[in-house]
């Protein structure tokens, strides 16, 4: 049995746009893949506003680069992992662009890599923004700029990946985000990137 991380913030938690309820197993795409596999396990660690390396004062213990080294070693040994983070990483109050983000992504490939090898790893860059996010019914920690910001990750993420020898995935291919909050997917989302992340996995002998 092979044990495969699946590292993310609340798009991979599974938040249901507009609330502050997740998705029940079978809609969140981490259960939709776990469906897929008969030998193998997917461990489950998405949390909402989870960063790259930034630290939320208004939300604690959202440092994914802090965290990882923990969730490694408590749930080794793992033989392959997913990553999916940046979203947060756009937030206004951050001032980030996605070269930033995307050095922030790498030192959390640097712990994971400890453990796992690159090839193993599958970087997925997130869906991006919608283009009303940042309003006031919405989400308005975000603002413009983020939305741009979001556009940009894919570039960014696929170059990093391809120099490090990570498996890549553009979840802003195959997953856009709900209209009710333009920031997180809905069910059809969830549906759509769970078959790419399991082809992919697939191709990657890691399912």
């Amino acid at each position: 049995m092979a044990n495969i991380l699946a590292f993310g913030d609340s798009n991979t938690w599974g938040l249901i746009p507009g609330t502050k309820e997740r998705y029940p197993w079978g809609i969140r795409w981490t259960s939709l893949v776990q469906e897929e596999l008969s030998d193998d396990r997917i461990i489950e660690n998405g949390l909402c506003g989870r960063t790259t390396i930034f630290e939320d004062q208004l939300r604690p213990f959202r440092k994914g680069s802090d965290i990882l080294p923990l969730l490694i070693e408590s749930n080794y040994p793992l033989d392959a992992a997913i990553i999916m983070l940046g979203t947060n990483d756009c937030k206004k109050i951050f001032n980030a662009n996605s070269h930033t983000i995307g050095k922030g992504l790498e030192l959390c490939l640097d712990e994971l890599e400890k453990y796992i090898s690159p090839n193993k790893i599958l970087v997925v860059s997130p869906i991006k923004l919608g283009s009303e996010v940042y309003t006031p019914e919405k989400d308005p920690e975000f603002d413009k700029d983020s939305i741009e910001t979001s556009k940009n990750l894919k570039r960014e993420y696929e170059k990093i990946a391809k120099r490090r020898g990570n498996q890549f995935l553009a979840a802003s291919d195959f997953a856009d985000p709900s209209a009710v909050d333009d920031e997180h997917m809905d069910e059809e989302g969830h549906k759509n990137l769970s078959a790419a992340i399991l082809s992919k996995l697939q191709e990657m002998k890691s399912a």
